[in-house]
């Protein structure tokens, strides 16, 4: 086989291929011994016709058509191959000599995946959640635990913010009842903004016994309704006093006011540390994807799109939730569904291309070890021996794209040991505590799993 290669416009190549004669004659050979399986011929039993009483009988012409069927796509996954063409989409091929006689030859435009630059990336900084407690958070989450254990009690002035009111409450609409806007005793309190955009505004300043009419348009809904409220009390909550005593009595685990504040801050410094790591990678890649300075190639936005699609709807499966009926409780069609993901596919696609480019601008280069590594994680994950995988692979010619995934993880890899994280304020995160090292592991494999989102046979 000759293969020659010239670039187009367009992030397009041609390759040109050219079959050797003694090629092509070993796939007419092939192409006869397929028609002598579909062939009946008198005194052999199937697919055993020698080839010249087949010649004979249909001619060459079928066998060769049949070749050249088979023979191209062989032929052109070698070329593409042998020119290290990174393609993103099915070539376009078509014959150009050879179709009843002489050498075969076609021509295949391909569409390649751009190879692009990321000026930048080595001074990338991403905004994540603060990942300590701020005082303000704590003395929250202590107010909330007094209130809890507070005591309503009776006052007699009128309603203001914070207060607790009990009323009789009825809401209709055109005389009737509105659903969920008529109960007794039910005990307010003042601020919650539940009922209606106006209802607090309505009954702050009102006194045990008045009953109140009035017209508002209810949460969640787009019809005034009419509203009356007949305050039975106006109370307060009171709370004890935060001393040792009261946390030792009321407090699990603690038996002074410093340990429970120092647990509440351990607790929520935890739970914004966890926020920030799983906002890590995506904030990372989507900074990352902002100093591609082009369009991602359509197909790739389409390839993602329609995996991203596929794997919600077998989220729902999985989950029991019928996609129609989603849609319809979402007020959405198919289409606006589809075109919901199509902006994440876009950054999804720009960032596989640099990844790609930092991989190469950083030198991180795919070892065999790395591939050792690769094909032993997925014969454990599908219970395959090693040598199954990887003959799977090699079968499927996909071992270029696993490279390429290899390339892509530690190029996030290197990105996450060397961005900068910042605050919402600006200040900086400690690195380290975000990855999750300590101070004996710096030269280890950090928690963060990336997928490589490659099949396996």
């Amino acid at each position: 086989m000759k293969s020659t290669l010239e670039t187009l416009e367009d992030n397009k190549v041609k390759l040109s291929v050219e079959l050797e004669q003694s090629e092509l004659d070993r796939g007419i050979d092939m192409a006869f011994k397929k028609i002598a399986k579909e062939v009946r011929m008198p005194g052999f039993r199937d697919g055993k016709a020698p080839r010249k009483l087949l010649e004979a009988r249909i001619g060459i012409a079928a066998a060769r058509q049949q070749a050249i069927q088979d023979s191209v796509p062989v032929y052109l996954a070698q070329a593409v191959r042998e020119h290290s063409i990174d393609l993103i989409a099915t070539p376009d091929v078509s014959l150009t000599s050879g179709e009843e006689d002489g050498v075969v030859a076609f021509d295949a435009t391909c569409e390649v995946r751009p190879v692009v630059t990321v000026p930048g990336y080595q001074g990338l900084r991403v905004e994540l959640p603060a990942i300590v407690a701020a005082e303000e958070d704590i003395e929250e989450a202590v107010a909330s635990e007094r209130r809890r254990h507070g005591e309503l009690a009776d006052v007699d002035r009128p309603a203001q913010a914070g207060d607790y009111i009990t009323v009789d409450l009825a809401g209709t609409r055109d005389g009737n009842p509105v659903p969920g806007l008529n109960t007794d005793d039910w005990v307010y309190e003042i601020g919650r903004g539940w009922v209606a955009p106006t209802f607090d505004e309505e009954v702050t300043g009102s006194v045990k016994g008045a009953t109140l009419t009035f017209n508002a348009t209810p949460n969640g809904t787009e019809l005034p309704a009419d509203f009356t409220v007949t305050v039975q009390r106006v109370q307060v909550l009171e709370l004890a006093e935060l001393t040792d005593e009261w946390v030792s009595e009321h407090v699990a685990e603690h038996d002074t006011v410093e340990a429970w504040r120092a647990g509440i801050t351990e607790r929520i410094s935890g739970i914004k540390l966890n926020q920030a790591r799983n906002m890590l990678v995506e904030r990372v890649t989507d900074a990352l994807a902002d100093l591609v300075d082009i369009e991602a190639p359509e197909v790739m936005v389409a390839n993602d799109l329609q995996n991203r699609v596929q794997n919600t709807i077998q989220q729902f499966q999985a989950q029991g939730i019928a996609l129609d009926q989603w849609l319809s409780a979402t007020g959405q069609d198919t289409n606006a569904f589809i075109e919901s993901m199509r902006g994440q596919s876009q950054k999804a696609a720009k960032a596989d291309l640099a990844l790609r480019a930092v991989a190469v601008a950083e030198g991180l280069e795919v070892t065999s070890d790395d591939l050792d590594l690769e094909f032993q994680r997925v014969a454990m994950q599908v219970g395959q021996k090693v040598a199954q995988v990887r003959k799977a692979y090699e079968k499927n010619d996909a071992i270029p794209d696993l490279s390429a995934q290899i390339a892509k993880s530690k190029a996030l890899d290197w990105l996450l040991h060397n961005v900068t994280m910042v605050d919402p304020e600006g200040n900086a995160l400690d690195r380290d505590t975000v990855l999750g090292h300590s101070d004996h592991d710096h030269d280890h494999d950090h928690d963060h799993d990336h997928d490589h989102d490659h099949d396996h046979d």
